[in-house]
């Protein structure tokens, strides 16, 4: 499984209605609204390389509103499960 973000800089016009198009592009599995520089992060979570390129490059490019792109490419995940394991080593409790 390939998990890549997907920074979507928006025209004004697509503000209002580009979130749920982005949403119902296959491979999209979360869209978010936020702040600074971007307006949109579109989680892409697709089996290969070739279907990352193939939202990227095939359906992207069909929405209209959207100014520009960055796309960036998951290389490991971490669940705050695994944090807590990682800072927790140890670190046991020598009290009592």
């Amino acid at each position: 499984m390939l998990t890549a973000f997907l920074l979507v800089k928006s025209t004004r016009d697509g503000l209002t209605r580009l979130g749920p198009q982005l949403a119902d592009v296959e491979g999209v599995a979360e869209v978010y609204t936020v702040t600074g520089e971007w307006d949109f992060v579109a989680i892409v979570r697709v089996r290969e390389h070739d279907d990352l390129a193939k939202v990227v490059t095939q359906h992207l490019t069909k929405l209209n509103g959207i100014e520009r792109t960055q796309t960036m490419v998951a290389f490991q995940q971490f669940s705050a499960h695994d944090l807590e394991a990682m800072f927790g080593l140890g670190l046991e409790d020598r009290t009592g």
